[in-house]
């Protein structure tokens, strides 16, 4: 028998607090396909063998394929060094700094983070974390709702879908209006997107680059939004921040990013790294934590959290949020990737990619029937349209050891045959021509 302490009165009873009468009933909700066929679980194994059939599962994944995948998840090169200084015991298995004269080490490592990051971001504040970039615009549009009273959204649907699913998810059950307007042929459609602000507007979200990976200027957008005081959220790519023009120079309010790029693998969707920065008027609206540089009574720097905003701090229910947590070792990854490359590196990386993007972009449309889905600019990512479905081409070229890109439609009706392509340094000039090859071949 499962180890189950409630009697079956005890059951009727929450059950009755709950306003269902049955089990049943309480998980009515989950469609019976979703549910567990049975707990009937097959007989103990050994560990040989249960490590050889893990094996044979893992073997089954396609391994050393040459992708240009992208769409938020990106394929960077990881120097070993990375590897080698996060994974010290006194880092690995570290955890919250509750108690700042024990854990001076890690504080400052989330002092040096937050540092790096707003200097990247342009804007003076920076948290320790979130779990991702799709959470991490959540809980800016959640500032946004806290200090401008309001609950109307205006949302570029150049924004990533797969982030404004999640938006849609996390406020399922919150009074909130979502204003999405259309992208213009993959670019941002700034002009439709001022037009559809108004005074109840809690603000406006963008993205640069965006999902179709068009780069643009959202300086006179934010401008406009706080003509209504309405606040302006901007998701970005951080190793393309390093040479584009950051949020804080377009006046942005919140900058989110998907800090995976910044010495994270890719590792199956996780874990990753939710970064945040924000002004000085919505420091306290931040969720997660901040530390804080001081000195103590003899003089000697010391590390504190500064303001801590989860629930299990003294906010309790008055918190700002309850699903960030523990994000030290992914933003100490991203801070020793930082360091390691620096400026010149960081900026050398973002300038590769952007180069051979263009490299991919001009081999492909000299293709005949494929074009450019946008005209606007951009960076180290772009969408093109075949004169065939993406879906098919995709298929036939991973079975050749190529993944070409990211099929559009599967999550924009009407771009069937769009393929968004991501190219990292990792990408050689060789890899971008046997695939175009490919696709010619393909097509």
């Amino acid at each position: 028998m499962p180890y189950v302490p409630h009697t079956e009165a005890e059951v009727r009873e929450m059950l009755a607090a709950i306003g269902v009468d049955s089990i049943e009933a309480l998980f009515a909700a989950i469609k019976p396909t979703l549910r567990p066929k049975s707990f009937d679980l097959p007989p103990a194994k050994s560990e040989m063998a249960v490590t050889e059939h893990l094996e044979r599962l893992a073997g089954r994944n396609a391994a050393g394929l040459v992708s240009f995948l992208g769409a938020g998840v990106y394929d960077h090169h990881i120097p070993s060094a990375v590897d080698a200084i996060v994974s010290r015991g006194e880092f690995a298995t570290a955890y919250t700094p509750y108690q700042p004269e024990a854990s001076q080490g890690t504080l400052q490592a989330i002092f040096e983070y937050q540092t790096a990051v707003t200097r990247l971001t342009g804007l003076p504040y920076a948290n320790a974390s979130v779990y991702d970039g799709g959470s991490a615009l959540f809980e800016a549009m959640m500032m946004a709702v806290r200090a401008t009273r309001r609950t109307r959204f205006v949302v570029s649907e150049s924004v990533s879908p797969i982030y404004r699913i999640m938006l849609a998810s996390y406020t399922s059950n919150l009074n909130l209006t979502f204003v999405t307007v259309p992208h213009a042929s993959g670019a941002t459609d700034v002009e439709a997107l001022k037009a559809a602000i108004d005074t109840e507007t809690a603000a406006v979200i963008v993205q640069n680059p965006n999902f179709f990976g068009a780069v643009g200027d959202f300086s006179e957008l934010f401008a406009h939004a706080h003509g209504v005081k309405a606040l302006g959220i901007v998701s970005v790519n951080p190793v393309m921040q390093s040479v584009l023009k950051t949020p804080g120079e377009m006046g942005a309010d919140i900058c989110v990013a998907e800090g995976q790029g910044l010495g994270l693998p890719m590792s199956f969707g996780g874990p990753y790294l939710g970064v945040m920065c924000a002004s000085k008027e919505l420091v306290r609206q931040m969720p997660g934590r901040m530390v804080g540089r001081t000195v103590d009574t003899k003089g000697r720097t010391g590390y504190v959290l500064t303001l801590q905003a989860r629930e299990q701090h003294i906010r309790r229910q008055k918190a700002t949020s309850n699903i960030c947590s523990n994000q030290a070792l992914c933003a100490l990854r991203a801070l020793v990737h930082l360091c390691l490359l620096g400026e010149e590196g960081l900026t050398r990386t973002a300038g590769l990619c952007i180069e051979r993007a263009h490299y991919a972009a001009k081999r492909l449309t000299a293709l005949p029937g494929v074009r450019l889905l946008s005209e606007a600019p951009f960076a180290h990512e772009f969408a093109v349209l075949l004169p065939k479905s993406a879906f098919e081409v995709i298929d036939k070229l991973t079975a050749q050891g190529y993944v070409p890109g990211f099929p559009l439609g599967r999550y924009y009706k009407g771009l069937e045959n769009g393929l968004l392509v991501a190219v990292t340094e990792k990408r050689s000039l060789q890899d971008i021509g046997v695939m175009a090859e490919l696709i010619g071949g393909a097509l």
